[in-house]
C-alpha cells in the first residue's frame, strides 16, 4: 500500500509526493488500527442476520381444521374484498407431520382486493413453544396477492429473543399430502437486537 500526501504546489512538480519512508510505518500502523475498531464496531454492534428455515402445516376441513372462513365477501363468491379468514397451523422442523413441532403459525386474513379473485392483507404471529425459540414470538405484515409462487411478508417484531426484530419471510406452498391439507415452507431472514433492554 502507498500512502499519499499532500505537498506543497511546485509548477514542475506532481500535488502528492511518497511519503517519507519514516512515516509510512507509522501511518499504515494507524490507518490499520482504524479499519479493525471500525470492523469490530459493526461486529458488536448487536445485529445480525439469522435464518430461520421451518415448515407450516394446514388442515382445510374436517375435526382437526386449523383454518377457517370466519365471513365471506359481500360481494359474492368471485370476490375477496370483505372477506375474514383464520388459521392456527402447526409450525414444524420438517415438512413430514412427524417432524417436531415448534409453535404455532397464527394469522389473520382480510379481503382487500376489490378487483376480482384473491386480495388480502395479513397479519401473522409465529408462536414458538419448542426448540432454539421457545417463548418468543414473531410478528409479519403484509399483502397475499394470489396463493401461487412465494409469498413475502415484512418482519415488523417480536418479542422474547426476537425484541425489536425485523426482516422478511418467505412463504411458499410445497406439497399437499391429502386434499384437506398442505405444507408451507417458510424461509425467515431476521435481523434481530442482542443489546440489553
Amino acid at each position: 500500500m502507498v500512502v499519499l500526501l499532500p505537498a506543497v504546489l511546485h509548477p514542475k512538480k506532481s500535488a502528492f509526493t511518497m511519503a517519507p519512508p519514516k512515516l509510512t510505518l507509522p501511518l499504515l500502523l494507524s490507518l490499520l488500527a482504524l479499519m479493525t475498531s471500525s470492523a469490530a464496531a459493526v461486529a458488536d454492534d448487536g445485529d445480525g442476520l439469522t435464518h430461520i428455515h421451518l415448515y407450516v402445516h394446514e388442515t382445510y376441513t374436517g375435526p382437526n381444521a386449523t383454518a377457517a372462513a370466519v365471513l365471506q365477501s359481500p360481494l359474492g363468491a368471485n370476490s375477496s374484498f370483505g372477506s375474514i379468514g383464520v388459521v392456527d397451523d402447526e409450525l414444524r422442523a420438517g415438512p413430514d407431520r412427524a417432524s417436531p413441532l415448534l409453535g404455532r403459525y397464527q394469522a389473520v386474513f382480510f379481503g382487500t382486493s376489490l378487483q376480482v379473485g384473491a386480495g388480502y392483507l395479513s397479519s401473522v404471529t409465529l408462536v414458538f413453544t419448542a426448540g432454539d425459540y421457545a417463548g418468543s414470538t414473531l410478528s409479519l405484515q403484509g399483502p397475499v396477492l394470489g396463493f401461487a409462487g412465494t409469498i413475502e411478508r415484512a418482519i415488523v417484531g417480536g418479542t422474547g429473543r426476537f425484541r425489536l426484530a425485523r426482516g422478511y419471510m418467505l412463504f411458499k406452498m410445497i406439497s399437499k399430502p391429502t386434499p384437506e391439507t398442505d405444507v408451507n415452507e417458510v424461509h425467515l431472514f431476521v435481523l434481530m437486537h442482542h443489546g440489553k433492554y
